[in-house]
């Protein structure tokens, strides 16, 4: 006990930093004096290669700052504006509640259960909090339109399986440390994470000898820490520069001859699934188009010199064993299949796939069971059959009815409903974080398209101003959960409830089951359980299928574990039994080996968007196709064909290619309020100097950044750190329009294209031009100015 002379006491808890999907899962020390957390630390257990230390990045260090915001959500608010203005009225949980339960009710019995919908959404991601707790409740309630696929992955999770069959293409990264030379394409996982201590394992094999060259059209953090070469290259020609890397092997008979000959179909003329077709080696040397994917080739479309693009090549396929990871920004573009499959055959030709030190590419999920779990958290089965793919939500509100096959519907012919009722759950990817905010906020401010929307989170983001209800969820570290690895890792993390909510803030579980038991589910929801039974119930399926050495529940506390981890001291190598006796162990495809060439994409019969080896494919000449704004009732994008040239239009008016990264400032828009965070990483558009100097910008000036979609007023940081042509965004601030639609958040998505990929229906939202001015400090009123007149934490009915 404390006294006058004596000092608090203080309790120090370990604790799984909040989950917020931000690519790690990592642990933190909690000091708690008088029911408030007042210190975070990170993981202090012992440290080895094994079972290494789950240390926590800037963004978990600066949770405070987030979790003792002034700006929480206290109360349950409901509009009494229009929509997207944000004028909202505090009322009481029962209210707030009711009119949830009756609008579902309604919508039902109106239009059936495929005209509800839970969308994507990872602001809060741990097992019991989230959007699968809310489609729990759906599924309980007569289920609602499902999604597959997600923002994040969109082209790599179809991608990887037509070569491979599988997700799972990884070694477990301990393996790392057995190559010679790694390949970090578009990857950044000092900023993004990738799986806690990703970067970490870089770091050490190249202290053990490997060679690391990063390839990014930025010289990222990850560049400058972990590499020792960094080749820019412009955005969305990954793919022409892999193919003159596999014509350099091919032409100089580097490549693994033996392993593709018994492993592989599609290489060349003499193992063709379909008789006839154009295999891989005949579109690399020009044998049908007239065209050999030479480095010069490449060199006039990437920017890199062609003896660069050589040498890599040489490297690559010489220094084996060899890792050439892929990472996700250049497969959110326009034909982003195609990058994705060239880095598997590349791995493949090569011959680095099934061996230690080497890396199949694609997904990567690790060998041999594919890692973590994600959710185990039971959902319960949908009775809604059909699902839209993730990035399709927009066109679901409009022409729901409509979708086929041809927009990646799967489960149903048809839909016999647009979606009429939204319920949002920590996710803004309503606004904020969806492709063409301006064209977001016309849908959702049609009160005859979606009827209702709920939007549940921390605080009120771009998405909440556009909801009919809001519902105060409170954080992590106010309520029990439980989680494992990010990607990769084998560990299971537990997230004690901490401090009491503040203000009438609930879980989402909470939240959940209070609105079942106005829906007459309730005991089917909880099956008896609060959120701290479910924890005990989700270590038990953790130890019942990965772990029988998992610690329980009781021993967790009791022992102030925080964390579990099994030692890795052999690692998995994927597909090591298939390359022993491809007879014995064949792939999960079709010919049961690698698939260079797939008859699957070629039958689709769409070899200009689709082919059936990976090609390079110009992209579309522009996210737009005319200097107007699109509006929503244009739908004609769905018909995209690939562009043979950028337009003399195009290349005068928008000659700026743009880029969005993840940055340690957020977690996608998550932190964007975070003032620590936006201290050491003011959200600012990068650009190169040669590009600054063209346009009179100077660094720290204001600058207009605009296109056909939408503009922004924001500061600009010129740097050589970025190469010319490009500017980069950081993804995730919050969209704060002014009375004009001007943006002055910094958003990157009032220029992004809703526009998707062709075989996975995936985003391709970091295919951006864009141009660039100085601009004038003269601000109309925005958004933020308008939250003044918001009631947040009190007021009356």
């Amino acid at each position: 006990m404390s006294g006058p002379n004596l000092q608090p006491s203080i309790a120090k808890i370990r604790v799984g930093c909040p989950a917020h999907n931000c690519g790690g899962r990592c642990l933190l020390i909690a000091h708690i004096e008088d029911g408030k957390i007042v210190r975070l630390d990170t993981d202090d257990r012992p440290d080895t290669i094994a079972a290494p230390q789950l240390r926590a990045c800037a963004r978990g260090r600066a949770y405070l700052r987030r979790q003792y915001h002034p700006d929480r959500l206290l109360y349950p608010l409901k509009r009494v504006g229009k929509r997207g203005e944000g004028k909202f009225v505090r009322v009481s949980w029962d209210e707030a509640l009711g009119e949830v339960a009756s609008q579902m009710v309604r919508i039902k019995s109106e239009y059936g259960n495929d005209a509800l919908f839970v969308p994507y959404g990872t602001g809060s991601y741990n097992q019991l909090n989230g959007s699968h707790v809310a489609r729990r409740l759906m599924n309980l309630f007569g289920g609602c339109l499902d999604i597959y696929n997600s923002y994040s992955w969109g082209a790599i999770n179809i991608a990887t399986p037509t070569v491979y069959g599988t997700l799972v293409t990884g070694n477990q990264r301990q393996d790392w440390l057995n190559s010679k030379y790694i390949l970090m394409w578009g990857w950044n996982p000092a900023e993004m994470r990738d799986g806690t201590n990703s970067d970490y394992f870089v770091k050490l094999a190249r202290e053990n000898g490997a060679r690391v060259v990063c390839i990014d059209p930025r010289h990222s953090l990850s560049a400058a820490a972990l590499a020792d070469e960094w080749i820019p290259i412009r955005p969305g020609t990954d793919a022409a520069m892999m193919s003159a890397m596999a014509y350099v092997i091919l032409t100089e008979n580097l490549h693994d001859a033996e392993f593709v000959r018994t492993h592989c179909v599609g290489f060349d003329a003499g193992q063709m699934p379909v008789a006839g077709a154009e295999s891989y080696s005949d579109y690399l040397l020009g044998t049908r188009d007239g065209q050999p994917k030479t480095p010069e080739w490449a060199e006039a479309i990437t920017a890199v010199p062609a003896a660069t693009i050589a040498r890599i090549a040489r490297e690559y396929a010489t220094s084996k064993p060899a890792v050439l990871y892929q990472g996700y920004g250049m497969q959110r573009r326009a034909y982003g299949e195609q990058v994705v499959r060239a880095g598997c055959v590349l791995a493949a030709i090569s011959g680095n796939v099934g061996i230690s030190g080497g890396w199949a590419s694609g997904l990567g999920l690790q060998a041999d069971d594919g890692g973590p779990h994600w959710t185990v958290f039971p959902l319960g089965e949908n009775p809604v059959r059909a699902s839209i793919p993730v990035f399709l939500w927009t066109e679901a509100c409009l022409r729901g009815k409509e979708l086929t096959q041809a927009d990646g519907l799967v489960g149903a012919p048809r839909l016999t409903n647009d979606i009429k009722l939204i319920y949002a759950v920590a996710t803004n990817c309503l606004i904020n974080q969806h492709a063409d905010v301006n064209r977001s906020a016309e849908i959702l401010r049609d009160e005859s398209k979606v009827e209702f929307i709920v939007v549940q989170d921390n605080f009120l983001t771009p998405t909440g101003m556009f909801a009919d209800i809001i519902l105060p969820a409170c954080t992590q570290f106010e309520t029990w959960g439980v989680e494992d690895g990010w990607k990769y890792g084998d560990e299971v993390i537990l997230q004690p409830k901490l401090v009491e909510p503040p203000g009438e803030s609930k879980s989402d579980y909470r939240i959940c089951a209070d609105l079942a038991e106005r829906l007459g589910i309730a005991e089917a929801f909880t099956e008896g359980r609060d959120e701290k039974d479910w924890v005990e119930w989700c270590l038990d399926v953790f130890r019942s299928t990965r772990f029988p050495e998992l610690p329980t529940l009781d021993e967790f506390i009791e022992k102030n574990l925080g964390a579990w981890s099994k030692p890795v001291t052999n690692p998995k190598i994927a597909f090591a039994d298939f390359r022993a006796d491809p007879e014995k162990y064949p792939l999960d495809t079709p010919s049961g080996k690698i698939e260079i060439f797939s008859k699957k994409l070629h039958d689709m019969g769409n070899p200009e968007e689709i082919p059936a080896v990976p090609k390079y494919i110009r992209e579309w000449k522009s996210p737009f196709d005319e200097f107007e704004p699109r509006r929503h009732e244009d739908t004609e994008e769905k018909n995209l064909k690939p562009r043979d040239s950028v337009s003399p239009w195009l290349a005068k008016s928008f000659p700026l290619q743009a880029i969005g990264h993840h940055t340690l400032a957020r977690v996608h828009s998550t932190h964007a309020n975070n003032d620590w965070l936006q201290e050491a990483f003011p959200q600012r558009v990068f650009i190169n100097p040669i590009d600054a100097a063209a346009r009179d910008i100077h660094d720290g000036d204001l600058v207009r950044v605009w296109n056909g979609l939408g503009e922004m007023v924001i500061q600009a940081r010129v740097t050589p750190r970025i190469m010319p042509g490009v500017v980069d965004i950081p993804q995730g601030a919050w969209w704060n329009p002014d009375e004009n639609g001007v943006d002055h958040g910094g958003n990157v998505n009032v220029l992004t294209s809703h526009k998707w990929t062709p075989l996975a229906f995936g985003s391709a939202q970091q295919t951006i031009w864009v141009e660039i001015e100085k601009a004038m400090d003269n601000r109309p009123k925005t958004m933020v100015n308008r939250l003044l007149s918001i009631v947040l934490r009190r007021g009356s009915k």
